[in-house]
């Protein structure tokens, strides 16, 4: 069960990271109209981040430092790009509140991941390493 939840949780990931390493120009393009220095730059970066993270909670190779890196990208994420209180458009607002809340439920669910395999480590499903922490 473990690894069909880690299959699900990271799908989402995979496909994002290579979103923002395939399309970093436009993704870019968004990142710099929310104040991200170095947009393209960053974004190409944090997709290779995601992908490397979901790899790593998806294959078990040291899945707790995965989850961080994951943790790494989804907080930094929600207060900047995501800053619902900074809209006046009631739409718009919705819309952003709605993405910041996703970014902390995801960020929470790749804590739990790593709290629970820096615990209990390959005892809760198939892996290829043990936790590094």
């Amino acid at each position: 069960m473990a690894l069909i939840g880690r299959i699900l949780f990271v799908a989402l990931f995979l496909g994002s990271g290579f979103a923002h390493i395939t399309q970093a120009e436009a993704m870019g393009g968004y990142a710099a109209s929310k104040g991200v220095p170095q947009a393209k730059l960053a974004t190409f970066a944090s997709g290779v981040l995601i992908v490397i993270g979901a790899l790593m909670v998806l294959l078990g190779i040291w899945l707790d430092l995965g989850a961080l890196l994951l943790v790494i990208f989804l907080l930094p994420t929600a207060f900047l790009m995501h800053a619902f209180w900074k809209e006046t458009d009631p739409q718009a607002k919705q819309l952003e509140m709605i993405q910041f809340q996703k970014d902390l439920a995801l960020a929470g669910g790749a804590l739990l991941i790593f709290a629970l395999y820096s615990g209990y480590g390959d005892n809760l499903g198939i892996t290829i390493t043990g936790p590094l922490f």
